[in-house]
């Protein structure tokens, strides 16, 4: 899991956070990832960069 339960508390201060959220979070992150090094590889990088989100 790349998400932390304990930093997305402290990103939404008085809120609480359901488990489905950080899975949810989660995935949308390896999804951003994976598309990130999927437009870095097609620009001949092997390097992932802030740009390629």
């Amino acid at each position: 899991m790349l998400v932390v339960k304990a930093k997305i508390k402290e990103a939404i201060p008085g809120y609480n956070a359901s488990g489905e959220l950080a899975e949810a979070l989660d995935k949308k992150c390896e999804e951003l990832l994976k598309k990130a090094a999927e437009r870095a590889e097609a620009n001949g990088r092997k390097t992932v960069m802030a740009k390629d989100l």
